[in-house]
């Protein structure tokens, strides 16, 4: 066993792994390994996650049979030489079938009391005199210096910074240079809003030196696609040739948009279905709520969520709203048959990004997948293939919430609060399924299309959709109050929103038209951090 020191404690890695390509055998510290064994040992590697991110990035640094690690000449700092997604360290080689891709699903049930909250949000970053985007050897410089002055591991892909790490934080790089904090696992929404705010002192505090600002909305308001550059990030380059082959905004999502979202837990596969379908009805109201995205290459767009928008012709193969979650057949694996299906992008082997777009991982698991001729396919390549869905509501081993527009910090802590109200507390839970038990396919549909372009003015049977979000803003308000822990008052940012019907993206409109003069320069201002 190697040990692999990380600021005050350690963690125990494997080394030498244990790859077998006929499928009968594998070693483990002299052992025999099956592929229950392999998950079990996974649950014992990283015991204290609780399913803010997938295995997959805190693996990225821990679990690699070539894992290179560097001091720095501080000496306390370690730079993780580690491309995520990666290589399986143990591997089991009996087969994985597809029965063990339903048991990984379902490891992810824990018990109330693990229940954990985990936000992740995006921005981007700009050059506050030209407000041009950030360029890579700037976005290298920040990394850097955060590294540096507040103890950050450094992520490396070859011999680029790529993101960083802290404990069970991690700074990453979406395709055109968003920069995303992947929240820790905590308990609180208090702990929530003081580890965003620590994060944007943080990043501010070396940017500001740089001449760089930060801002947060969800579509990048001023620049055209072909003005952003694009990160050194492999798996980007297959994306990025893939896109235009199965929709027409594929590469906006990719290098234009931010968002805001959270990770939360279910306790068993019935209650998973349950916040599922909870998610999935509410989600359209969440992107009203949050809706922050306008303007498009300095002019209005005649959207008010732009970034909820562009998923919709992005590839509707891995997108959408997901009908076949309220069968009464859904469960773990029935998710599983669905991205089983989905078109993989790439596996990783031998340091490289193999391109597998438009191949399935059910081609995988039967050895046939014509970029990697024979191969079978490990957990890590599951949970690789899993992070390249992309609908409202994803299932990894916890649900993530994915409808919302990045935007200011206040609004950073009232997304989490809104679900934490809504899907943690079993009566508020209740009454979202009693709400929407007959919404059909059809009206979720339409709310999905509609929401984008007319916020919470989208009418809805007999009214609107501002009245039905009056409802569901209580019940997240009483789920937070059952909950004890003061939490209340992070909703402040949306009650307003609620009250008016007047989405942020309206405000943003009603200046624009206004005091901005028709211009969009001043937003970059209005929504720095």
């Amino acid at each position: 066993m190697a040990l692999l020191s990380q600021g005050g404690g350690s963690y125990t890695v494997p080394t030498g792994p244990l790859y077998s390509k006929n499928g009968t055998k594998a070693v483990y510290g002299g052992g025999t390994v099956r592929n229950l064994d392999v998950l079990r040992m996974k649950e014992g590697f990283f015991g204290s996650y609780t399913g803010t991110r997938s295995l997959t990035t805190t693996k990225s640094m821990l679990l690699r049979s070539d894992l290179s690690v560097k001091r720095s000449k501080r000496g306390h700092q370690l730079i993780v030489a580690a491309s995520p997604p990666t290589e399986e360290a143990v591997v089991a080689t009996e087969p994985l079938t597809r029965e063990d891709l339903i048991a990984y699903l379902a490891s992810g049930c824990k018990t109330k009391d693990k229940y954990r909250i985990g936000t992740e949000h995006e921005k981007f970053g700009f050059e506050v005199n030209t407000l041009r985007p950030m360029k890579y050897d700037q976005i290298a410089e920040l990394l850097n210096g955060i590294a540096e002055r507040f103890e950050w591991e450094k992520v490396m892909e070859e011999d680029k910074i790529i993101g960083l790490k802290q404990g069970k934080q991690s700074i990453s790089l979406e395709p055109g240079g968003q920069f995303e904090l992947s929240g820790a696992p905590l308990e609180t929404l208090h702990q929530t809003c003081a580890e965003v705010n620590s994060h944007l002192y943080q990043v501010k505090a070396v940017a500001e030196e740089m001449g760089i600002g930060f801002l947060g909305i969800g579509f990048q308001p001023k620049w055209r696609r072909e003005d952003i550059p694009i990160m050194p990030k492999g798996r980007y380059d297959i994306m990025r040739n893939y896109m235009p082959k199965v929709g027409t905004l594929g590469l906006d999502m990719m290098l234009r948009t931010c968002t805001v979202q959270v990770n939360l837990d279910f306790s068993s596969e019935a209650d998973m279905i349950r916040k599922f379908r909870a998610g999935l009805a509410m989600q359209p109201i969440a992107t009203a709520l949050f809706a922050n995205s306008p303007f498009t290459e300095g002019k209005p767009n005649g959207f008010l969520s732009m970034r909820s928008q562009i998923w919709t012709d992005t590839d509707k193969d891995r997108t959408g709203m997901l009908p076949f979650v309220f069968d009464d057949s859904f469960g773990f694996e029935q998710y599983v048959d669905y991205a089983l299906d989905v078109p993989m992008y790439f596996a990783y082997r031998n340091k490289k990004y193999v391109d597998c777009t438009g191949m399935t991982f059910r081609q995988f698991l039967a050895g046939k997948l014509p970029c990697l001729p024979g191969e079978l396919p490990s957990y890590n390549d599951w949970e690789n293939h899993l992070t390249t869905i992309f609908p409202e509501v994803r299932l990894k081993r916890y649900l993530e919430m994915r409808g919302a527009d990045g935007g200011p910090w206040r609004r950073l802590c009232a997304l989490p609060a809104f679900w934490v109200g809504l899907l943690y507390d079993e009566e508020s839970l209740q009454a979202i399924l009693d709400l929407t038990a007959d919404w059909t396919p059809a009206e979720r549909e339409m709310l999905r299309n509609k929401v984008p372009v007319t916020g919470l003015k989208t009418p809805f049977r007999d009214g609107l959709l501002k009245h039905v979000a009056e409802d569901v803003l209580k019940h997240a308000q009483d789920g937070l109050e059952r909950r004890g822990y003061k939490e209340v008052g992070f909703l402040n940012a949306v009650t307003e929103v609620v009250r008016t019907g007047v989405t942020p993206a309206e405000k943003l409109l009603e200046m624009y038209n206004g005091e901005w003069g028709q211009s969009v320069d001043p937003v970059f201002e209005e929504l720095l951090y």
